[in-house]
Parts: C-alpha cells; structure tokens; sequence
C-alpha cells in the first residue's frame, strides 16, 4: 500500500529559511536513495516562509524507515523547530 505525506513545512522567519535552505540539498538527496522512495519533493512556494512537501513511499515500512532516518538527521536536528502541516494517505 503505497504512502503519500502532503503538506507544509511553515518557518517563522528568514533565519528558518536559512536554515531549511542550508540543509534541504543534502535530505533530499539522502530521502532520493532511501529504499522504496518513488518521489520527494521540497519547493519554497509564492510566500518565501512556506515551503511545499510532496512524498510518495512504496509501503508503510518504507515511509516508516524514512521517519526514523530524518529523526535522527541533521535535517531533523536542525529543523524540529519549524512548525509542519502534513496530512498522510495510504492507497
């Protein structure tokens, strides 16, 4: 059953832009090689504090698989501050 998260990644200023912008690079390219990944999009959208979240995961294991790896990230250090809106589906 393939997972879809979809959402909002919503910083509160320039200095959470920053810091998204600083680390985003290397978590896509990170989530890009996580087994059973099909799609993994961050796009900063028309307001420059909210950035889109598009994610597309073969199975619940791997979408869980990729929850435990950005917990324990870089990214997920450095951006568990910034406030997210994600709704997630399976099909």
């Amino acid at each position: 059953m393939v997972v879809k998260l979809t959402g909002r990644l919503i910083c509160a200023d320039a200095a959470e832009v920053g810091i998204v912008r600083a680390h985003l690079p290397e978590h896509i390219a990170l989530t890009h090689a996580e087994p059973g990944c099909e799609m993994f999009e961050v796009r900063q959208g028309a307001d420059p504090l909210v950035f889109t979240v598009s994610e597309r995961f073969t199975d619940r294991a791997a979408f869980e698989a990729h929850q435990a790896r950005v917990q324990a990230s870089e990214w997920g250090r450095a951006t568990q501050g910034i406030a997210r809106d994600y709704q997630i589906e399976e099909d």
